[in-house]
């Protein structure tokens, strides 16, 4: 008798508005044996089925949708299945992007410029009760535990605010924090990270993979 693949019982949603990257985790996780997938252009749509009662083993999910943010999206599956296998692909590989992942406790990391099989290796890690991050993940991660200077998850995101130019008052309103609090976390960032300035800050921030270089100008 043929044993029967394990993922076979499976269900799998898969959010992401780009069709070829829905096509191809569909193509992917059809041949490892899924079965049950449903695909969604939007967070929308995926919030609707899930509060509708569907229920899924895994949920693929990309950070950038036309709709919802998709660290919220994290939070509102999280918020109404506190058990859910949440596996994120992204092209985002800063190291502030993975803290926020890790923060809001993701089961898994994929890169959308690795290889397709990515995706089978995670769901068997998780399927197996542990969590998965691709290499790249695990080589930022690594690299950034070994410093011991390293900006708190707080602290990147005023970095990241900064980097688009923000100031103070407007970090401030956004974070739903003190103007205080944001310089605090600004003169740590600038100690930590040994700048004399912004411009100097940034380009130390990219230096030390903490920002990607071509999402900012100076």
């Amino acid at each position: 008798m043929t044993e029967e693949p394990i993922f076979a019982k499976m269900k799998v949603a898969i959010v992401d508005d780009h069709d070829l990257i829905r096509e191809g985790f569909n193509s992917i996780l059809m041949k490892s044996g899924v079965g049950h997938i449903d695909t969604f252009k939007s967070a929308t749509e995926l919030v609707g089925h899930v509060d509708a009662g569907h229920r899924y083993d895994f949920y693929i999910i990309d950070l950038e949708l036309p709709d919802i943010d998709g660290f919220v999206l994290i939070e509102m599956i999280r918020t109404r299945i506190p058990g859910a296998h949440i596996i994120v692909s992204t092209v985002h590989d800063e190291i502030w992007t993975l803290r926020k992942l890790l923060a809001r406790n993701v089961d898994a990391i994929i890169y959308k410029s690795d290889d397709g099989s990515e995706i089978s290796m995670a769901m068997t890690e998780l399927h197996a009760g542990r969590k998965y991050y691709c290499k790249g993940a695990l080589k930022a991660l690594e690299l950034a535990r070994d410093s011991a200077t390293y900006p708190t998850a707080r602290e990147l995101e005023v970095l990241h605010q900064i980097a688009l130019g923000k100031t103070s008052k407007e970090i401030a309103a956004a974070m739903f924090v003190t103007d205080n609090t944001v310089e605090s976390h600004r003169k740590s960032l600038f100690a930590k990270l040994g700048a004399v300035n912004v411009a100097d800050l940034i380009i130390k921030a990219i230096d030390k993979g903490y920002l990607k270089k071509n999402n900012y100008h100076n």
